[in-house]
């Protein structure tokens, strides 16, 4: 099977990577460290192991092809984007932060954006979307908290004029059933 020589050969990079540049002891996963250089290449290998380019799982063989060739005829950025998401945050914190693609990014009082290239998802936490249920966007002295709700839909805006092929655009709130969208992508 094709996969899972790739898959092979995937892990077996890794390991040579590591041994070879990695500081460690043997038998103490404690001590392992990485140069600042490699420390994303584990973390991007994790990514593509996991992507709808190697896990077929749940996808036709044209699906498959899709997303294969758009990866093919893509530019590094964007291919980049599809195999390790982007993912911003957005609260009254502050201006938007990127954020680890980790269960723990999701919390009650964020908005998250979510950029897989063929996704864009925009999530509510689950008190921003009880506020803006109960219509506090609307009223005057809530001025800031309907300016959150807009900042991430301009950007997803701005991701989804500038890709072609359009993205889904998905909007959704913690706890539904569109969450599936981002949540698959995080790590558990």
């Amino acid at each position: 099977d094709e996969v899972a020589d790739v898959l092979r050969w995937v892990d077996r990079s890794l390991i040579r990577l590591c041994s070879k540049f990695a500081e460690y002891e043997p038998d103490n996963a404690q001590t392992f460290r990485l140069s600042p250089e490699f420390s994303l290449y584990p973390q991007f290998m994790f990514h593509l192991r996991r992507s709808q380019f190697l896990q077929l799982f749940n996808s036709s063989p044209d699906e498959a092809a899709y997303y294969r060739y758009i990866l093919s005829r893509e530019g590094t950025t964007n291919s980049l984007v599809m195999i390790q998401p982007t993912l911003l945050s957005y609260s009254f914190n502050g201006p938007p932060q990127a954020a680890l693609l980790d269960a723990e990014s999701v919390r009650p009082d964020t908005i998250l954006l979510l950029d897989t290239f063929f996704h864009v998802v925009v999530f509510h936490g689950e008190t921003i979307a009880a506020w803006r249920e109960q219509g506090y966007h609307e009223q005057e002295e809530h001025a800031a908290f309907r300016d959150l709700l807009e900042a991430p839909q301009a950007d997803a805006q701005l991701i989804m004029d500038a890709r072609f092929p359009v993205p889904r655009y998905i909007v959704c709130d913690q706890h539904k059933s569109e969450a599936r969208f981002l949540m698959a992508k995080l790590n558990p």
